[in-house]
This record gives structure tokens, sequence and C-alpha cells, in this order.
């Protein structure tokens, strides 16, 4: 009976892929070349729709979201720019919904919104651009984890380039976490951690690393970064961070296992649970980075007096304090409050305010000016 029933399961199931299949293809129409990136930097965007009323695009290079105009054929298009050279996340809003570009591979990883990408290329290479230099291996990888009642968590692994070839060879941490809602694809998918990384070693302004981008998300609801649920939240994710990813790496990678060769960084959220993870952890790490996040005032004191109560001693044990933020961030003011913090205290650190907002731009040029300065 079982060997009738798989029998008539291989029967049914392709007429149902094929059915599927159908049902899931685009409209009959013109394709639509989306984006694409003129020689004057300008973009003309393009989305399918005869049937929609209203099409717009939403860009993060733009102030809101910007009528598109519909020919004929039921092609909606716009163009834009020029465009300063980067990468920025858009969408288009189909008779109020977002959705992705169907035209475009490439995405924004995240648990909420869903984005398309495009790339301004600049008239010389940009650091996050591909170039012609030897280049690392991105590793898709999970571990269990015994803080989270032992599911597989994923990881994404950067080893850098001669990884493979020199199996003699030991390299320091840096461990990656990316902000509220993006999933541990997003650094390298959005944040081209390993383009960056690639370029600055090729040019000597960086040392070869390992970098594991972990999920950031540990499923504790919090109200915000400066409220008191925000404690438990930090705190758990430093357990893992020790307990479960930090042993996983040194087992399954050639690394140097000591503070003086790991350094953890992130953004947004992620840089919150760099800097708890790190202040909590000083005899694991001996390099700290925090893109546009911060610690309150309360959070810290009551915390880590032991960091702040001898800072010649603080000092000392630190290799790197890293803090940056764009001015422009819905985050600037309480991380800059959190900067004079550190600085009232006497505590050493390095940091970087620039234009612009709480986004991945800045993240990438945060990260390729802090990564040189890890493990010299």
């Amino acid at each position: 009976m079982k060997g009738k029933f798989i029998q008539r399961l291989f029967h049914i199931v392709p007429v149902l892929l094929i059915a599927g299949v159908l049902n899931a293809q685009p409209p009959a129409g013109p394709l639509a070349i989306s984006p694409q990136v003129n020689p004057d930097k300008t973009v003309t965007f393009r989305y399918f729709a005869p049937s929609a009323r209203e099409v717009r695009l939403s860009a993060q290079f733009e102030k809101g979201p910007v009528a598109m105009t519909k020919a004929a054929n039921g092609m909606w298009s716009v163009t834009l720019g020029p465009v300063k050279p980067d990468i920025y996340p858009y969408n288009f809003i189909v008779d109020g919904i977002q959705v992705m570009d169907p035209g475009n591979v490439a995405y924004f990883p995240n648990e909420r919104f869903k984005a398309s990408l495009v790339d301004i290329p600049g008239d010389k290479p940009l650091i996050h651009s591909l170039q012609d230099v030897p280049h690392g291996t991105m590793v898709y990888t999970s571990y269990k984890s015994k803080v989270m009642n032992g599911i597989d968590r994923p990881l994404v692994v950067y080893t850098p380039p001669g990884y493979e070839t020199s199996p003699g060879q030991k390299y320091p941490v840096l461990y990656l976490i990316s902000g509220t809602t993006d999933t541990e694809e997003t650094w390298f998918k959005v944040g081209r951690v390993n383009f960056i990384l690639d370029n600055l070693i090729a040019q000597g302004k960086a040392v070869p690393m390992i970098i594991v981008m972990p999920y950031g998300n540990n499923f504790i609801e919090i109200s915000g970064p400066a409220s008191p649920d925000a404690i438990p939240m930090y705190s758990k994710y430093s357990d893992e961070m020790v307990n479960d990813i930090i042993p996983f790496t040194d087992r399954n990678f050639r690394t140097v296992a000591d503070r003086e060769h790991r350094a953890v960084a992130g953004f947004s959220r992620g840089g919150g649970q760099s800097l708890w993870t790190g202040l909590s952890n000083t005899d694991k790490f001996a390099y700290i980075c925090s893109f546009s996040a911060y610690l309150t005032k309360e959070a810290f004191e009551q915390n880590f007096s032991s960091f702040y109560s001898k800072p010649e001693e603080t000092n000392k044990r630190m290799k790197l304090f890293w803090l940056s933020v764009g001015n422009e961030d819905f985050l600037y003011r309480q991380a800059a409050d959190f900067m004079e913090l550190l600085k009232s205290k006497n505590i050493n650190t390095r940091t970087l305010i620039t234009t612009g907002g709480h986004t991945w731009m800045n993240c990438r040029l945060f990260l390729s000016e802090a990564a040189p300065l890890l493990f010299r």
C-alpha cells in the first residue's frame, strides 16, 4: 500500500509543480530592465503593472516616495539623479503595497521590509566595490546554541585571501553583528564586508582576519535601546556569544583564540549588543566597535563600574574602543552623549561623526575606517 501511495505521489507532484510554475509566471508583457544605471549617474527604474492605479518609488537617496509614470503598454518608469556613488536600498509601492524589484537579483536581507539594492559605481572603484585583488571566501554554516535552548542558529563567515592555501596559519577574529530586523546575511549582501576587507588587505591597510557574522535576533522584544527591557536582550546575546558562537568558531576555524586577537562590532541593535558583550567580557575582547549605537548612562554606570573605575588600567587593556555615528542619525544625540560619558570617565576612545543617517551607507564607511585599526 505504501509503495502504491509513493507511486501515485510521484505522478501527482510533477503536475502540481508544473501548475505552480505556470501560475507563478509574471504577466506577459515587455521585460522591465531595472534598475538601469546610466553613464551620467542617473538611474532609471521600471515596473510592469498594467492594472495598477499608482506606482511610486521609495529610494534611500530620495527624501520621500516619487511618483512613476505609466506608459501605454503598462510599464511604469522614473529616472532620478544624478545619484552619489554608493549602494542604496529601494522598493516600489504598488497601490499602497511595498514590493521588491522583480527585475533585480540584488536584495536587502531583512525580517520585515523587503527592498532591492542599486549600486551606483564611482569614477574610481569604491572601497566596497569588486576589484581585481585576491578574494576571501564566504562560508554559510550553523551552530547549536545552548543559550537558545539547543536550536540551530546561522552564521556567515568570511575567511581572508590565502586561508585555504595556508593551512598552518591562524587568524584574528572580528565578530560583526547587524542591526534590528537584519539577518546574518546583511553585512555580506548589503555591507559588502567581503569586498571591503579584500580591498583593505590588498592595499596593506588591514590585517587578514576572519569575520563571523551571527544572527542578532534572540527573540526578546524590546521597546527601544534606551529601555530597561533592552538589558536582558543584550545580556542574553552576550552569553550566547561567549558560550556558543566563540567556542564554535574556535573549533571550526583557525583562530588565534585570545583577547588580543578578538574584536566585536555591530550596527544599531548589533552595536548595543557589541558594547554590552565587549564590556562584559574584557577578558575575551581587546577591541570593541559601536556603529550608530550607545548605552544609557544608567545602564553603563550600574553594570560596568569595574571598566570605568580604573581608567588607566582599562586604557592599557583595551586596544581599541571605537564609536561612530552620523549627525543625521535618529540615535545621534544618544550616541554623542555616550561618547561624552566615556570621555568624562577618562576612557580612551576613537570616535567618528559623519554626515548622513542610520544607513548602511554609513555602516560601510564605519567598517572601512575601523577595520584598519584592528589587531595592530
